[in-house]
């Protein structure tokens, strides 16, 4: 994690040779699973203590390959509702925008 608000979070991951795939790029799982966290704890700042949030359902769109040694990604909430929060993140190499990820968070109460 790198930075924080009320509504989002921005975080980064250092790219070792294990995430990259056989072309020498950042493997797409590698991408999806970045936006997806970063898009969850965006989410998870809305809730309450005895709350966390699942991903219900998400889209990416791959735009360029990455192939730096860090990827950047910022992560926001488009909409909350009290059951479902919709979360949007974007994943940066270096100074290319290389991943976007529409995602929809469930609101699930947790079992104390």
């Amino acid at each position: 994690m790198t930075g924080f608000g009320p509504d989002w979070l921005e975080t980064e991951l250092a790219i070792v040779s294990r995430l990259r795939q056989q072309h020498g790029y950042v493997h797409a799982g590698v991408i999806t699973t970045l936006a997806d966290h970063t898009a969850g704890g965006a989410a998870s700042a809305l809730i309450g203590s005895e709350q966390s949030v699942l991903t219900a359902d998400f889209t990416v769109h791959l735009l360029r390959p990455a192939s730096g040694d860090l990827l950047r990604c910022r992560g926001e909430v488009v909409k909350a509702g009290k059951r479902l929060i919709v979360t949007q993140a974007d994943v940066w190499d270096d100074n290319t925008h290389c991943g976007r990820y529409l995602g929809t968070m469930a609101v699930v109460d947790l079992a104390l």
